[in-house]
């Protein structure tokens, strides 16, 4: 496993493809506030729903915030799942799961269930709108999600590991760190 990014840190340096077929890398966005978020696999349920959320309350960001979503996915599968529901941030394949292991993201089958558990409205939620875990992978169900904040200078302001798949910085706090406050 890899080394846990913390607040200080330089953000790290990561490239992968998008759903739109350009090549990102956070290094592009010097200058501009990013949040990142390393989420799990393409058809995850509470990741989904999570996009719904952002997706729903982005008109309360700044205009121009960045926000990059990387999955445990090849790209034909990530846009094939979500790429067609206009989601107005930018989502990211790491097909390899090089940059989760890279940068400390954990996978826990109990902290997985914990989180399910714990948040049966968020389960419900996504089961009505569809969302599926298509895979049987249980290694690839317990990856625990990881938020980053990085400032304009690309230094990490605040990471979060989450504490469990449904555990994620809030959307206020989020908002609140694009319009720098």
């Amino acid at each position: 496993m890899g080394t846990r990014i913390q607040a200080g840190d330089k953000a790290p340096k990561i490239s992968l493809p998008s759903v739109d077929g350009q090549q990102v890398s956070l290094e592009q966005f010097k200058g501009q506030r990013v949040i990142f978020t390393f989420f799990r696999f393409a058809s995850c349920p509470f990741c989904n729903i999570r996009i719904d959320r952002l997706t729903k309350r982005w008109s309360e960001f700044p205009e121009g915030t960045v926000m990059i979503g990387v999955f445990d996915a090849d790209v034909d599968e990530l846009r094939k799942r979500i790429g067609k529901r206009d989601v107005p941030f930018i989502l990211v394949a790491d097909s390899t799961y090089e940059h989760f292991e890279r940068h400390g993201v954990v996978k826990s089958f109990g902290r997985f269930m914990w989180g399910a558990v714990r948040s049966p409205l968020t389960f419900m939620a996504a089961t009505l709108k569809g969302y599926f875990p298509r895979t049987l992978s249980l290694s690839r169900m317990s990856t625990i999600p990881v938020d980053l904040l990085i400032d304009e200078e690309g230094i990490v302001a605040e990471a979060h590991y989450c504490k469990d798949t449904a555990d994620h910085l809030s959307i206020e706090k989020m908002v609140a760190f694009a319009r720098g406050e």
